[in-house]
């Protein structure tokens, strides 16, 4: 695309989507994590476009609500009278000087790389058009082209011709033309079709007939231009996404056990030498070091972890930051707002929420620790519960560096254990316990000889 022709992109996103059976709309439904209309979104903003332009339709509210923070002209097609028409709705914001690509809000897996070379193409001549070869084109336009291989027009599969129909190469429905040229022949176009509708296909008649040369692209993958109309088509998308997904992180230095049981939804960065077990689901923003390794049926949402972590499996990790080392799980929870460092261990059936846990402390077993400061080098025994809450209100332990909690150990906040302090097994700990000494509370031991255990009565 030439520097003197700012970029614009319209997106068509009104379709109502009946063949989902869903009260969602169509482009809010999710590939990747992301609704499908955020990939055509984030798709314009990769390619540097100075205004892109949403047209929604069915479920306008809606879309524009779960999307409303993304920087676009939202523009409302009141009737669905085609695509002509949903194109001719943006025109009043593009301006003439600029070209326009026009992208689908439920076609989320076309590559920038792809819209590239069709804005490349764009420069060598006045109209581009995406198209590709099916094996079966039931469904699409067909690409018609003269002797010498000039493209002449498009024709819709039910007005075409069984000679027309034969043809493979079709219409992907992507093009970049002219601001200015695009307006004038949106003006000119009519509904006089089977469907009655404005179609944007016919513009392509109008630019031969106006002498204006019509050049096309090709994508990477086929794949690359399919939309979804229905949940089965959804799904192909979604494993198709995973594919690409999959086959990046190997070809970085990744090791999969089973490339078709990830899922990412979100972004996922890896350093090298990283193992990810089968079942894992990464969601959001996540970061792994180098060398870490996952272990099956986790979940990552929000993280990031330091180098040669360990994550055991059916572990959920969510909004955390982990240091170098650190060892997690089997069947432990970190949540929100919690942060590890270097060499900490937790293990089996242990949750930690909004807490910074110190170098090389150890919660390995059954144990709660909530809105918590814990120091280095502290072993917190099985079974120990940090009472934050009061019915109304949190508050913070704090835990020195060293300290030695006992297991089964309940520290009932707002409370201090001090560095060093080591506190007894069985202790309910309600006021600071002081550092380098033992703190516990038990009531006394009592054996009662001769007791004996209820019997049921019998009879």
């Amino acid at each position: 695309m030439s520097e003197l022709r700012p970029l614009e992109v319209i997106i068509l996103a009104a379709g109502q989507g009946t063949r989902m059976r869903s009260s969602l709309p169509k482009v809010l439904h999710p590939v990747g994590g992301r609704p499908m209309l955020q990939h055509a979104i984030d798709t314009a903003a990769a390619l540097g476009a100075v205004r892109t332009h949403v047209v929604y339709g069915h479920g306008g509210e809606r879309v524009r609500e779960a999307l409303g923070h993304n920087a676009v002209d939202w523009v409302l097609q009141a009737e669905q009278l085609g695509t002509g028409h949903a194109v001719d709705q943006a025109m009043p914001g593009v301006d003439d000087a600029s070209v326009v690509l026009v992208l689908y809000g439920d076609v989320p897996l076309v590559q920038v790389e792809t819209l590239e070379r069709l804005l490349a193409v764009a420069d060598r001549y006045t109209l581009a058009l995406l198209t590709a070869t099916l094996e079966d084109p039931s469904g699409y336009g067909r690409i018609l082209r003269d002797d010498s291989g000039r493209i002449l027009r498009i024709v819709e599969q039910k007005d075409a011709s069984p000679e027309e129909h034969a043809i493979v190469e079709i219409n992907t429905g992507m093009l970049v033309a002219p601001g200015r040229m695009l307006r004038s022949w949106l003006r000119r176009l009519d509904n006089r079709n089977s469907q009655g509708e404005y179609y944007l296909t016919d513009i392509i008649g109008m630019a031969v007939a106006d002498g204006a040369p019509v050049g096309s692209a090709h994508p990477s993958t086929v794949e690359e231009t399919l939309g979804a109309n229905d949940r089965v088509q959804l799904a192909q998308l979604e494993r198709i996404h995973q594919w690409r997904q999959a086959e990046a992180l190997m070809r970085s230095g990744v090791t999969l056990a089973d490339p078709v049981r990830i899922d990412i939804r979100g972004t996922l960065k890896a350093g090298v030498d990283c193992f990810i077990d089968v079942g894992v689901v990464f969601e959001g923003e996540v970061v792994l070091g180098s060398g870490v390794q996952i272990g099956a049926n986790c979940v990552l949402s929000d993280v990031t972890l330091g180098d040669g972590c360990l994550v055991k499996p059916m572990s959920v990790l969510e909004q955390a930051t982990l240091g170098n080392g650190c060892i997690i799980g089997p069947f432990a929870r970190v949540r929100p707002e919690s942060e590890l460092a270097d060499g900490v261990h937790l293990g089996n059936f242990v949750e930690i929420k909004k807490s910074r846990i110190g170098r090389g402390s150890k919660v390995n077993h059954l144990s709660y620790i909530g809105d918590t400061e814990m120091g280095g080098g502290v072993n917190i025994g099985a079974g120990t519960i940090t009472c934050n809450y009061d019915g109304a209100n949190k508050h913070r332990t704090v835990i020195g560096d060293n300290a030695f909690i006992g297991s089964d150990t309940q520290l009932v906040a707002p409370v201090e254990v001090g560095a060093g302090a080591t506190i007894g097994a069985g202790s309910t700990i309600t006021r600071n316990a002081p550092p380098e000494q033992l703190t516990l509370s038990r009531s006394k031991q009592t054996t009662f000889p001769g007791w004996s255990r209820p019997s049921k009565n019998k009879g």
